[in-house]
């Protein structure tokens, strides 16, 4: 098809077309994408070439306009609503299974809650990979609900009678959604004994990211696979952070991935230590810079310990555990190098009173 653009991205495009027609054959889809993102980069350019391929009677061509529609989207924030409302219009008159896969993908990098129902209506879809790409695309969508639409579809994905599908669904219901309730732990808890092994693995994680304690000895049968355990599940005992995981933990070598890290969680004294100084930490930065009005929080759904700075502008925090490694484990010197870093703020807000979350001191 020739796409009507000009210049670099008209041109990109018109490869990845051609190089999709060669993956068609070969399966080797690594020069298509490379050719579509590059093309995605000129935003308002690339966007007019996008609708204009998802209106071609080719599905190749259609598929290509939903891939640059998603790429465009990914790069280029304020094509977004554009680009979303294009893809729920090609929804409606969609039936080719390769265009709805790529239609999936695409509109959940337009970050806009239009993509819901669009996704809803998709994984009751017949078609199994196009309900395993729908089962993963949620996560950029998502309504923060425990019984939104999207949570309600994806707990349905995870009872789906394609292994991959349950697999994609429960990874995104239980390990990228941040939301927790009975339905969504019993969705979780029916996985565990999944025959599939990636989809029980991956209810197993979800149970553990909400401090469900029912993981726990699931957990140490993961570690303790022949195989060895996968990354995820390092970081599952992580959030754990209990004692009965650290004998398994202890087996593998301390410079393997995200070993340390869960072994520092689970071990009960390193913990108190920890939040030992990480008090110590915050008390004494509000000696030294109360403007910062420094807190301590941790996620409900991830591991470790955040240093907030209210009073400081453009700050995101400091990860505690990260800071105090930096500052050779002393919590004084951690607060200096806190306060080094950051300039004091206006006398408008100088002198706020600094005030500590205390249940995240443990």
């Amino acid at each position: 098809m020739d796409t009507g653009g000009s210049g670099e991205s008209a041109e990109l495009v018109e490869r990845a077309l051609a190089a999709a027609r060669v993956a068609e054959e070969t399966d080797d889809w690594d020069e298509y994408r490379r050719l579509l993102w590059r093309a995605a980069a000129d935003g308002p350019g690339s966007l007019p070439l996008a609708l204009e391929l998802i209106g071609s009677p080719d599905p190749v061509d259609r598929a290509t306009g939903c891939d640059l529609l998603g790429n465009t989207s990914d790069q280029n924030e304020a094509v977004r609503g554009r680009a979303a409302a294009a893809l729920v219009g090609l929804a409606r008159r969609e039936s080719e299974s390769c265009v709805l896969c790529s239609l999936a993908g695409a509109i959940e990098r337009t970050y806009d809650q239009r993509a819901v129902p669009v996704l809803v209506e998709l994984a009751a879809h017949p078609d199994a990979g196009v309900r395993r790409q729908v089962a993963g695309s949620f996560a950029g969508v998502a309504t923060g609900l425990p019984d939104g639409p999207d949570i309600r579809a994806l707990i349905a994905l995870t009872r789906d009678r394609d292994p991959e599908v349950r697999d994609w669904a429960t990874f995104t219901l239980g390990f990228q959604s941040e939301v927790d309730s009975r339905a969504i732990r019993a969705a979780l808890w029916e996985r565990t004994t999944d025959a599939h092994p990636d989809a029980r693995e991956e209810g197993i994680h979800g149970l553990a990211r909400r401090h469900d304690p029912r993981a726990v000895p699931l957990l140490v049968e993961l570690l303790a696979a022949p195989e060895g355990a996968h990354v995820l599940t390092f970081s599952a005992a992580q959030i754990m952070g209990v004692p009965e995981l650290l004998p398994a933990l202890l087996e593998y070598e301390p410079d393997d991935v995200g070993v340390t890290a869960a072994v520092r969680s689970c071990d009960p004294l390193r913990r108190a230590r920890l939040d030992s100084s990480a008090w110590d930490l915050v008390l004494t930065l509000h000696r030294l810079r109360p403007d910062l009005d420094a807190s301590l929080s941790m996620a409900v759904f991830d591991h470790g310990m955040t240093l907030g700075l209210d009073g400081a502008r453009d700050c995101g925090g400091y990860d505690v555990a990260g800071l105090l490694e930096r500052a050779h484990g002393d919590p004084a010197r951690a607060a200096e190098l806190v306060a080094s870093d950051l300039p004091p703020v206006d006398s408008a807000t100088a002198g706020r009173a600094a005030w500590c979350r205390a249940p995240a001191c443990g």
